[in-house]
């Protein structure tokens, strides 16, 4: 009996399978809490290791460009302890090339959709104030979508497809299933620091929404759904699932 295993891990001198390319939040402040608001860490690192360990390239923008900033809370070393669990951001973040991506990000403005194979939308609470009603963001993400390539958003960053049309004018989500962080994470998230955290919520936005179906699994479970090329996770746990489908999906 003989079993062969291949695996692809760029970073092992294994050639690369092509480029995806990820969109991150340039950091913002929160008009509801004050505080400074960036990417959620989890939801680069796990889904760039899948795609690392997958054989792709991964490049990673902003919508301003520059550098970068975690939410604290996802932050494996915050003093609040909130993702002291999260071993893989923590190791990514003893990586210099890591750290450097982060300081010096292109701005979405500069990316030519041809060059990659695949988008993926970072979530955190940053995308509820920069890719709500961020036109050069929804055009670019429609480009992919449009072309067939697989089309990835994650947890706050699903805010896009709010209002994201496509080239005929329907909204991209019409006939879709899709899924993003949902009411009751959000009263959760609420309750755990006393206040209201978000300006509206992605749910309740989702579901008054004709003609779409915007589903959600148990609070903070990994879940992601995959309907014809646009796949969406529904929170931080869910990143890692999207990505395999579009692992997958390519």
């Amino acid at each position: 009996m003989v079993t062969e295993v291949q695996a692809y891990v760029h970073f092992h001198g294994a050639p690369a399978k092509g480029k995806i390319l990820m969109v991150a939040s340039s950091p913002s402040v929160s008009q509801q809490t004050g505080w400074p608001i960036g990417f959620w860490a989890a939801e680069l690192t796990h889904p760039l290791r899948v795609f690392q360990e997958a054989g792709y390239e991964v490049e990673l923008v902003s919508t301003e460009g520059g550098s970068l900033m975690m939410d604290g809370y996802s932050n494996p070393t915050d003093a609040s302890g909130y993702s002291a669990h999260d071993v893989i951001s923590l190791g990514y973040m003893q990586q210099q090339w890591f750290n450097d991506m982060l300081a010096n990000t292109r701005p979405l403005s500069a990316v030519n959709p041809a060059d990659y194979v695949a988008i993926f939308l970072v979530g955190g609470q940053g995308p509820m104030y920069t890719f709500r009603g961020n036109a050069a963001l929804e055009k670019l993400f429609v480009a992919f979508y449009e072309s067939g390539k697989p089309t990835a958003a994650v947890c706050h960053s699903t805010t896009l497809l709010l209002e994201a049309k496509k080239s005929d004018g329907t909204l991209l989500v019409a006939g879709k299933t899709w899924t993003g962080f949902a009411d009751a994470e959000e009263e959760f998230a609420d309750q755990a620091v006393g206040m209201k955290i978000q300006p509206y919520r992605i749910e309740t936005e989702a579901r008054k929404l004709a003609g779409t179906t915007f589903k959600v699994a148990a609070p903070f479970s990994a879940y992601a759904i995959q309907d014809g090329n646009l796949i969406t996770g529904q929170q931080q746990n869910s990143g890692a699932a999207a990505a395999e489908l579009v692992v997958k999906a390519l």
